[in-house]
């Protein structure tokens, strides 16, 4: 059974940015100096990790109370029409969440997918089934890894937050990764308190309260044009309303994990868990 969290945790995509020495245990270490709660460690762009090294980040996350997950490699399409290049995708989220079990992180990050020649519909059943697959060995093997397809920025990317939500309906056992800046590149909309709420009113209507309860955020400032995302921001200096964002999260008594990707990610995260946690 999974735990939902005690209250929300905030980190960083990957090492964060003042770390000395940039490797995951130092980022571990540095999370806990900066006070923050948890990290997203980085395989987008390949698995370099042995099971030394990972039963080693484990140790140290836990020592330092610092929460972990992990973001699979970007080279995964499971709705490629190579059938060479689904299985390859299907073997890099087998081996994500092989690693992740061993370093003890809870969820697998990935990007589902694009959509290529396909209709949404038919980008849908491909992906569900390459999804379905992975999840059955994950059971047979008892992994207590959670698989998290991530709501994506480019209207290329099969990953609007409908499509998510109804995956995680169609296979049982996943849960969103809800990328707000994503959410909100995608069609230059959801930016306000209003629909922000809804988002959140969606996701708990659909996937029920366990899905508020332990939610995984990724969060940055984005520039975009009218067919998404384009590179991200820090925050300040981008058009999200973060402070609106904020104010929904608190209101919804939201649990999990909020993982910042701004290219200043700890300043932000930081910012991120003092509007958060301030006092009223």
């Amino acid at each position: 059974m999974v735990l939902a969290y005690k209250g929300l945790l905030f980190g960083t995509a990957g090492v964060p940015q003042s770390t000395p020495g940039k490797s995951t245990l130092a980022g571990i270490q540095q999370i806990s100096r900066l006070e923050l709660d948890c990290m997203e460690i980085e395989f987008v762009k390949g698995m370099k990790m042995g099971s030394d090294l990972a039963k080693k980040i484990r140790e140290e996350a836990i020592t330092k109370n610092v929460k972990l997950s992990i973001h699979a490699p970007y080279y995964v399409n499971l709705n490629s029409p190579e059938e060479g290049k689904r299985l390859a995708s299907q073997e890099r989220l087998l081996s994500s969440a092989r690693l992740a079990q061993m370093c003890g992180a809870q969820s697998l990050v990935f990007h589902p997918g694009y959509y290529g020649k396909s209709s949404s519909e038919n980008a849908f059943n491909t992906i569900k089934k390459g999804i379905k697959e992975v999840v059955s060995i994950l059971k047979s093997e008892r992994s207590p890894v959670i698989l998290r397809p991530e709501t994506m920025g480019k209207q290329s990317q099969f990953g609007s937050l409908e499509e998510i939500l109804f995956l995680c309906r169609e296979v049982d056992g996943i849960m969103p990764c809800v990328d707000f800046s994503h959410i909100h590149a995608r069609k230059g909309k959801a930016n306000t308190y209003l629909e922000f709420h809804r988002i959140l009113r969606k996701i708990e209507k659909k996937l029920g309260k366990k899905a508020i309860k332990n939610i995984h955020i990724h969060i940055t400032g984005v520039e975009y044009n009218n067919k998404g995302e384009l590179k991200h921001l820090n925050l300040q200096e981008s058009d999200f309303r973060y402070d609106e964002w904020i104010q929904v999260l608190k209101d919804f008594e939201v649990e999990g994990m909020v993982i910042c990707e701004s290219p200043n990610q700890d300043r932000d995260a930081l910012m991120l868990k003092n509007l958060f946690y301030i006092k009223e």
